[in-house]
């Protein structure tokens, strides 16, 4: 059966293919406002910690890295949104084999930072294959959408297939002690799967049996069970197992309705951990107060309805699930992330995008956003009626 092409193969006079248009200007306009902000108020949380680590030698370690990882981003998003989606399809179970290959390697090869063991190091160049296998893991998602089709409803495919697929990058992860990772991709996958047409009661089964699996994890895992009480009670280990969760209270509440003034945050002077990566909103409160917080919020907001608006209008099946997975995974990160820092979760370890420090999640996180600015090029085209594989 022959396939139907997922973009038209004609050419308009300059190179444009018949259909193509210019990217969504509202979702980049959003995106490099969020990463404008993101990258001064990384450097605001960061410049104490640097001058510390540096024998007070500069202010700008940390927003050094991050820049340079910037720009190899914005590179990456260039590229990629020039990329027709249909090679994503093509390529989906390579990119996945890699991935696995990558996760089963940290075992193996790899090392440890902040006492735990998910980076690896290839030519020099030190990353964390669990950013990529997120990434893998919606591309092959939204190819199984395709190939399965109405069968999604059926036990067999809607649970078995896609199950199957996501266990292939959990239980490496599981082994590597990744939670965070496991309870993200968990999410997004849900979120993917109701997409396709899985039953729901399949996905609230699969819920529950997801809940079980992480009180027996947690109960194993003696720094995780340390985690929840913390969230608990932050109170009751002030100086210990509490001491980060009410350093970030402290510095949320002093921020005020209109914050203390951009730089001006106490608690980034070593005070509250990690105040550069996973509670970095925590000084943006601080020091922006409620007011910039919600306006930070609201941009998240904006980003992540207008990343849905463009799967929704997207030319084909297959770009939608994958516009729709992309987007997802930087919503679920988001809410996370600002449920931990307000103690509404326990911590999680799951960054806030655009913000936290970390090289590989920033140019991983633009290179999407790049493959979804690619599928708004085709997003007035009506949707193509396409056979299953």
């Amino acid at each position: 059966m022959q396939r139907t092409s997922a973009y038209a193969k004609e050419n308009r006079p300059g190179g444009r293919a018949v259909g193509e248009e210019n990217v969504d200007t509202v979702f980049l306009v959003l995106l490099l406002l969020l990463l404008g902000i993101g990258l001064v108020m990384l450097y605001s949380a960061s410049c104490a910690q640097s001058l510390y680590d540096t024998g007070y030698r500069t202010s700008t370690r940390y927003l050094q890295k991050q820049a340079v990882c910037a720009a190899i981003g914005l590179l990456a998003m260039a590229v990629l949104s020039r990329i027709p989606a249909v090679l994503w399809q093509k390529f989906s179970w390579h990119l996945y084999g890699v991935s696995i290959v990558l996760l089963l390697s940290v075992l193996v090869m790899g090392q440890s930072v902040n006492g735990a063991k998910r980076w690896i190091n290839i030519a020099g160049l030190q990353f964390q294959p669990s950013e990529i296998a997120k990434f893998t893991m919606i591309v092959l998602f939204a190819r199984l959408t395709r190939s399965f089709g109405a069968e999604a409803k059926k036990f067999r495919y809607g649970v078995l297939g896609f199950g199957s697929a996501l266990l292939g990058i959990l239980v490496p992860l599981a082994l590597e002690k990744h939670l965070s990772a496991i309870m993200l991709m968990g999410m997004v996958a849900v979120v993917m799967m109701f997409v396709a047409g899985t039953s729901p009661k399949w996905l609230i089964a699969g819920a529950c049996a997801a809940a079980v699996f992480v009180i027996i994890y947690i109960s194993f895992m003696g720094y995780a069970g340390d985690r929840v009480s913390a969230w608990l009670y932050p109170e009751g280990d002030p100086s210990d197992t509490g001491y980060q969760i009410l350093q970030s209270l402290y510095a949320i509440g002093s921020g005020g309705l209109l914050g203390l003034g951009l730089g001006k945050s106490r608690q980034k002077y070593l005070y509250l951990p990690f105040q550069y990566n996973d509670y970095i909103f925590a000084v943006v409160c601080e020091e922006l107060g409620l007011v910039g917080a919600l306006l930070i919020m609201v941009l998240f907001a904006a980003l992540i309805l207008r990343g849905y608006w463009i799967a929704l209008h997207a030319a084909d099946r297959f770009s939608t699930v994958l516009a729709a997975g992309l987007v997802t995974l930087i919503a679920v990160q988001t809410i996370l992330n600002l449920c931990v820092v307000t103690n509404l979760l326990p911590s999680t370890g799951i960054a806030l995008p655009f913000f936290s420090y970390g090289g590989t999640a920033l140019a991983v996180n633009l290179g999407e956003m790049g493959i979804v600015l690619g599928i708004s090029r085709y997003r007035n085209q009506a949707k193509k009626q396409e056979d299953f594989l």
